[in-house]
């Protein structure tokens, strides 16, 4: 069902608070609670040991895991994909707020964010980021999940269903199937986005190159551009230690110059729109796949995508939310955002063995709760 309203109203172990209760989470803490693990962006393959001497250096790439010790080999997980610009901090208080359930759940970090390596001279794209996100269901043993994704990564998301009809209709081993999806502030349409000039516009230009090496260098300046990036709504009062967690996180390992590189997400999209045609991905993956999407109020980046789904995908019977706020949910509202995850995660059997299902059975969805109050 849909909401038409238009409203507010072996991998290190989960160490998640029992309570939400408990003080924020901060960055040093979130990346102390996870691991970086050697990557190989070539192989498109976590690697275990050294290696052979032919094989190329690996990247290291963080990653969090919230799971009981070995999940069976069945167990539907839950892939949390992250935003930009904080990356999978961006998700620290949410996970506060989620616990220990829904689980087994993976937090990906891409090349450029977060704790992960940045190199310098690499194609940062949303290709080879949905490679890393295969990798690392490979590596865990990953063969069904739910996926919730925030800001950008909805175009490695895409890619990842693109590529899933495509074995589907091939007759191949996709490895891993995503059996649901819930797609956050997200970049849905290729003709839909309307990033106010003086943010990701700016920052892939030459003024944001030099900007964020000022942001890297001069103390201050990043925090000011934080506070000036309409990432959060008017009335949401951000604090000082907000700001400085958000610093530590983007800016850890020379991080500013990502900011930079990645900023033409945009103009990806708009080369893959065909590709990535949401509305015929939920036309064709309708019967395996069951897609959620959400939006905030008053989010400045993506406010045209959520009225164009409910033109565009509504009618297929896709779950359409709506958050307060601005853009940052994950900040503003984490404990509103932590209970929608449950929701779908619950409804989707996160956590549960899978035991296969009649192939062109229909996915089934939990009513839509539509817009959600805090």
């Amino acid at each position: 069902m849909t909401s038409t309203a238009t409203q507010p109203t072996p991998a290190p172990q989960d160490s998640s608070p029992n309570t939400p209760g408990d003080q924020r989470v901060s960055a040093r803490e979130w990346f102390a609670s996870g691991a970086r693990r050697p990557y190989d962006p070539i192989a498109k393959a976590m690697v275990d040991g050294p290696g052979s001497e032919d094989a190329s250096r690996p990247l290291h790439v963080f990653e969090k895991v919230v799971a009981a010790p070995a999940p069976g080999a069945g167990t539907r997980w839950l892939t949390m994909l992250p935003g930009y610009p904080d990356g999978s901090y961006g998700y620290a208080q949410v996970d506060r707020y989620l616990g220990r359930q829904p689980g087994p759940r993976l937090y990906i970090e891409y090349l450029g964010q977060g704790d992960s390596d940045k190199p310098k001279h690499y194609r940062y794209s949303s290709m080879e980021r949905a490679d890393l996100i295969q990798a690392q269901w490979q590596a865990h043993g990953i063969r069904r999940t739910m996926v919730v994704s925030f800001d950008y990564s909805s175009l490695a998301l895409l890619e990842l269903l693109r590529r899933q009809h495509e074995c589907n209709a091939s007759g191949e081993n996709p490895g891993a199937t995503i059996d649901a999806v819930f797609i956050i502030n997200g970049g849905l349409f290729a003709d839909s986005h309307s990033h106010p000039w003086d943010t990701t516009p700016m920052l892939k230009s030459p003024a944001g190159r030099v900007g964020m090496w000022l942001g890297q260098h001069v103390p201050g300046v990043f925090e000011a551009t934080l506070r000036n990036a309409k990432l959060f709504s008017p009335s949401y009062q951000v604090s000082a230690a907000e700001l400085a967690d958000l610093r530590d996180a983007i800016l850890r390992r020379s991080g500013a110059a990502f900011m930079h590189r990645a900023a033409g997400f945009v103009d990806e999209h708009r080369r893959n729109a065909e590709r990535w045609d949401l509305a015929a991905i939920v036309r064709e993956l309708e019967d395996t796949v069951a897609f959620h999407i959400a939006g905030s109020a008053e989010d400045s980046f993506e406010p045209r995508q959520i009225v164009a789904a409910r033109e565009r995908i509504a009618p297929f019977g896709v779950d359409i939310q709506s958050f307060p706020g601005g853009h940052l949910t994950t900040s503003e509202h984490p404990a509103l955002l932590a209970d929608a995850i449950h929701d779908v995660a619950r409804a989707h059997g996160v956590g549960q063995h899978h035991w296969g299902r009649l192939a062109g059975a229909r996915m089934t969805r939990p009513a839509s709760t539509g817009d959600k109050t805090q």
